[in-house]
């Protein structure tokens, strides 16, 4: 039993290092993103890191419940798309925030939206609930990709090529 609890443990250390390398990238980014020209739906500066840590937990979650289900072995196809998902996740703060290039920003959210609905796919054959705790990240991503086009769209070269 005790096992099981510290495979959640990696499972949730594991997704949110993806978010601490994520916020390393934007740790000065709240005066940039304030400065950008952003769609009146944007959601405040301060929206991303609640949504995201709930996400996160939510991911590390499914991850362990498809590990707990079939090992790694049993599951490799979707626990390897889920960590390649979580690697180009975590390259977009990089893009964004970083680097300042919303071209490769929005580049790197399509691949991250191909890269979760296989992922979804894969652990829905495995674990049903699994694949049900990544539609909220489904549902946020594909929202921060039209989010990512717009803001990229409007702020022309402080964003990369426009």
């Amino acid at each position: 039993m005790t096992g099981r609890w510290l495979e959640l443990i990696g499972w949730l250390m594991a997704t949110l290092a993806t978010g601490a390398v994520g916020a390393i990238a934007s740790r000065n980014a709240r005066e940039f993103y304030a400065a950008l020209v952003r769609p009146s739906w944007a959601p405040p500066g301060w929206v991303f890191g609640p949504v995201w840590t709930t996400l996160y937990v939510l991911m590390g979650i499914a991850a362990w419940l498809v590990w707990r289900e079939a090992g790694w072995k049993g599951a490799s196809t979707a626990l390897s798309l889920f960590v390649v998902q979580l690697l180009v996740n975590a390259a977009w703060s990089w893009c964004f925030f970083a680097w300042r290039r919303g071209d490769l920003a929005l580049a790197d959210i399509l691949v991250l939206l191909v890269l979760i609905v296989a992922t979804i796919v894969a652990f829905a054959r495995v674990q049903s609930i699994a694949a049900l705790l990544l539609v909220p990240y489904l549902g946020w991503v594909g929202f921060a990709t039209f989010l990512t086009f717009a803001i990229w769209r409007a702020n022309g070269d402080r964003l990369g090529a426009g």
